[in-house]
């Protein structure tokens, strides 16, 4: 039997079953005697919970990276947050509730807040504040929730979701794959996996009521498939499947110092996304020809209060240091939409994707907007600085931004050599891309954002997850639109979204003219070795093949077929 979901990580996987299900905790609104006793407790549970998660957050950043491990830092906000205690202080000490239904209520309220705003970042925080409850629950009453830690032996973790705990405990030494019920590309799962290099699909709906303990099964994260209890021709086909892609993960290792060449000769440049200084060492071990996106917001994510001047300052001039001469493309504030900041207060929108988010929150706050160009700016003797705005929508919105970053440079004095781009991730700006290559010296493409407002489709709802459609032939004639505009006026275009890494999508937009491909530093090898086999003007005629058929699937199943020669 066979069940489709959705390719979250590469890799090939046979093992037996693991069901990685939640244990219930049954709560009850039982009274106590001693709420002293029962207070003190809490606090105690509390305490051990802290330096749980603590070590959570030490495991993700060693084993994975300082990005993802910045997950539990909203872990440790939820379990310290000051709103919170009092009011369950107040259920135990007045209203005489034991612990466990007292923190439960209160968490549960927040988590219903959460969950019924219209915002996706804060929908996830419902579920963070959930995962932080079930922990000091379990513990206050005794109770061994499901530990991914236990397993001991090869196995495919399925459950309903994996949450950033339960991710980072993965032991690659025995968790060869895992599938969910639920999750895209973009989950926190599947971002994760590919990071740990764990094979995963998820989105399967059903596979945990459908597949049994003990079944065997076989994980193919390429295709996106599971296959359960399969027979001995199935195995002994993904084995041999299996070994091929080992023998071509050798070879990757080997490009590590090569030029990104292509079959006719042709360069392009594959350079890599990060979050953190920290993530330049995996960069430079993926032989990255630059970094084609630095995103900041998490410098502010993980701060209590807006980074200064200074400590943004250090953290460009590491990166810029870190890379030498090679480019490195850093973005403005992108906050926003999914991505909030508990210190920035800011109202509650209908359609925070459609709202007061990145460049338009940063031309509305001006001084927070300097503070971080002029960090910029300083840093930019440090290297090869390239900024980026992104969500412009407008030609004014540009001209404003560019505006505010002469006036920084005026305010600070002296030169500045750096280079300025925009992100091309709204329709508006790849129409008029023409236009726009006139006031900028580069654009960079975000496809996830390009992708949803295209389709009019939230990519974090799995509702609509099929909409999700990196290779239907609307988008990539919009693509075509912003690299032929860009070559007009002598500029080149990059892309920094998913889609650069994409496997399938990779020859589409070698052919299209695409001069940078920016992704997960995990990807560059597999991506280098791929166009060392692709000849450029046979990918230019792919493409134009591709832009004149009619779905998403025909141009799937055009590209897969190409590349099975």
């Amino acid at each position: 039997m066979n069940i489709k979901g959705i390719a979250a990580s590469n890799g090939i996987a046979i093992a037996s079953v693991f069901k990685l299900e939640n244990t219930k905790l049954v709560i009850k609104n039982d009274k106590i005697l001693d709420s002293e006793q029962e207070l003190n407790e809490f606090l105690n549970v509390l305490d051990i919970s802290e330096q749980e998660l603590l070590e959570l957050r030490d495991l993700t950043a060693k084993n994975i990276d300082e990005e993802h491990a910045q997950i539990f830092d909203a872990h440790l906000q939820i379990l310290k947050d000051p709103a919170v205690l009092p009011e369950v202080t107040s259920l135990i000490v007045n209203e005489k509730y034991n612990a466990s239904y007292a923190y439960n209520t209160v968490c549960e309220t927040f988590a219903t807040i959460f969950e019924n705003m219209d915002n996706d970042y804060m929908k996830e925080r419902a579920s963070d504040v959930r995962d932080v409850a079930r922990r000091v629950i379990a513990k206050l009453q005794g109770v061994i929730i499901n530990d991914p830690t236990q397993i001991a032996s090869e196995v495919i973790v399925i459950a309903e979701d994996l949450t950033p705990s339960d991710t980072a405990q993965l032991n690659k030494q025995f968790v060869k794959g895992f599938a969910t019920n639920v999750g895209g590309r973009t989950s926190h799962s599947a971002i994760m996996a590919r990071s740990l290099e764990i094979p995963a699909v998820v989105g399967t709906f059903d596979i945990l009521s459908t597949v049994q303990d003990g079944d065997i099964l076989i994980i193919d994260g390429y295709e996106g498939t599971v296959i359960i209890n399969p027979t001995k021709e199935e195995i002994a086909f993904y084995n041999t499947k299996k070994n091929e892609k080992k023998k071509l993960k050798r070879l990757y290792k080997s490009l590590v110092s090569k030029a990104s060449i292509s079959l006719d000769g042709h360069h392009v440049e594959l350079a890599a996304n990060i979050g953190s200084p920290e993530d330049v060492k995996s960069v430079i071990e993926n032989g990255a020809e630059g970094i084609g996106l630095y995103r900041t917001e998490f410098l502010y994510m993980n701060n209590d209060d807006f980074p200064t001047e200074d400590e943004q300052y250090i953290a460009y001039k590491m990166v810029l240091e870190s890379m030498g001469n090679k480019k490195v493309v850093i973005r403005t504030l992108d906050i926003g939409g999914d991505k909030e900041l508990p210190y920035l207060d800011l109202p509650k929108e209908m359609n925070p994707f459609l709202g007061h988010r990145a460049l338009r929150l940063c031309l509305d706050k001006v001084d927070l907007f300097k503070t971080q160009l002029k960090a910029l700016l300083r840093a930019s003797k440090h290297g090869n600085l390239h900024i980026m705005f992104p969500m412009v929508a407008t030609i004014n919105e540009l001209r404003r931004a560019k505006a505010v970053l002469k006036e920084c440079e005026q305010e600070l004095g002296g030169s500045y050599k750096y280079k300025l781009g925009i992100m091309v991730e709204i329709p508006a700006v790849a129409i008029l891309a023409d236009l726009f290559a006139k006031e900028v010296d580069f654009f960079s493409i975000g496809t996830n954002d390009l992708i949803q407002y295209t389709f009019a489709a939230d990519r974090m709802n799995q509702n609509v997850s099929y909409l999700y459609q990196p290779y239907n032939p609307s988008l990539l004639r919009l693509i075509k639109m912003v690299i032929d505009a860009s070559h007009k006026e002598g500029i080149w275009t990059g892309m920094c979204g998913e889609m650069a890494g994409d496997q399938i999508a990779a020859p589409l937009l070698l052919g299209l003219g695409l001069d940078e491909f920016s992704m997960s530093a995990s990807s560059i090898l597999e991506t280098r070795y791929l166009f060392s086999k692709l000849d450029k003007n046979e990918m230019a005629k792919l493409a134009n093949q591709a832009l004149n058929k009619s779905t998403n699937e025909e141009v799937y199943e055009l590209v897969n077929q190409y590349l099975k020669k």
